[in-house]
């Protein structure tokens, strides 16, 4: 049994929340700091199902999911800095959030794994991960897929650029299927991802918002991915997977996020290798 409680981060520039999630009765050894996925277009923090919640918790890791700005309304380099705000919020007050000070990880699943893994390696925390957890989550190492045209999404039914047109212009923390999932087909459909959620030279957005450049995490890495991934290349993770010779887990589909489904076999091999990877951490 699981249960949540609301946080309010007040020292942010616009009004945020986080969600803490821990197991009813048993104390944690860890907490997980986690961010949702949605291409940086579109999602909340609310996005977890509740059998990880329940698998996790029960484990005895607790975890904080925390929302963050969106594109377009955001650049990388704001969103990339609320989150590392997020972790040093955590860090500078954990009684906030949990019962004591705990060893923090990294969890994040597609865009929000892709924010993990960059602040991890920009080196502005005041303290690095016990590790991450990357849920098909990428660095944007091999060329090409996010900035051309994706075949999967081509498939779907035309989406024009006036979809930009009914999401806010101000910053905002969340965003609904409804409103903004479009805007993501949109620009896949386009191959334009990259001009919605970054503003500048190619050259500094590969210096500074891949992760091309950094050699090493200051922490072991769990990635997973499927063999069939839609929306990130299955050589996007196998790049990732080499560089940091990371712990894994491989799903034989065709999804992108295949652990959406609670009753799939994909979704428990991956929470039991989760598991594995945090109690081997942890020396549980």
């Amino acid at each position: 049994m699981f249960q949540s409680k609301e946080v309010c981060l007040q020292q942010l520039p616009y009004p945020k929340n986080a969600i803490v999630y821990s197991h009813s009765f048993r104390k944690p050894h860890a907490v997980l700091l986690y961010f949702h996925g949605g291409g940086l277009l579109y999602g909340d923090k609310r996005d977890l199902p509740d059998c990880h919640i329940r698998r996790l918790t029960e484990a005895g890791y607790s975890i904080i999911s925390f929302d963050y700005p969106l594109a377009p309304a955001a650049k990388l380099p704001l969103i990339l800095e609320d989150v590392c705000a997020s972790i040093r919020h955590y860090l500078e007050h954990p009684l906030s959030y949990v019962c004591r000070p705990l060893p923090y990880l990294l969890w994040g699943r597609s865009a929000g794994a892709y924010l993990c893994l960059s602040a991890a390696a920009c080196g502005q925390l005041p303290s690095p991960p016990s590790g991450i957890l990357s849920y098909y989550g990428y660095g944007f190492l091999c060329d090409n897929w996010f900035q051309s045209p994706s075949s999967f999404y081509r498939t779907f039914p035309p989406v024009s650029a006036d979809c930009l047109q009914a999401i806010p212009k101000e910053i905002h923390p969340t965003g609904s299927l409804q409103t903004h999932y479009s805007v993501y087909v949109y620009a896949r459909q386009q191959g334009c991802w990259k001009d919605l959620i970054y503003e500048g030279r190619e050259k500094f957005f590969f210096l500074q918002h891949s992760l091309r450049t950094c050699d090493r995490l200051p922490c072991p890495l769990f990635c997973a991915h499927s063999t069939g991934d839609t929306d990130v290349p299955y050589e996007e993770f196998l790049a990732l997977r080499t560089k940091y010779n990371a712990s894994s887990y491989v799903a034989p589909c065709s999804e992108h996020d295949f652990d959406r489904d609670p009753s799939s076999a994909f979704t428990a091999a991956l929470l039991d290798a989760s598991l594995a990877f945090l109690h081997q951490l942890f020396a549980v």
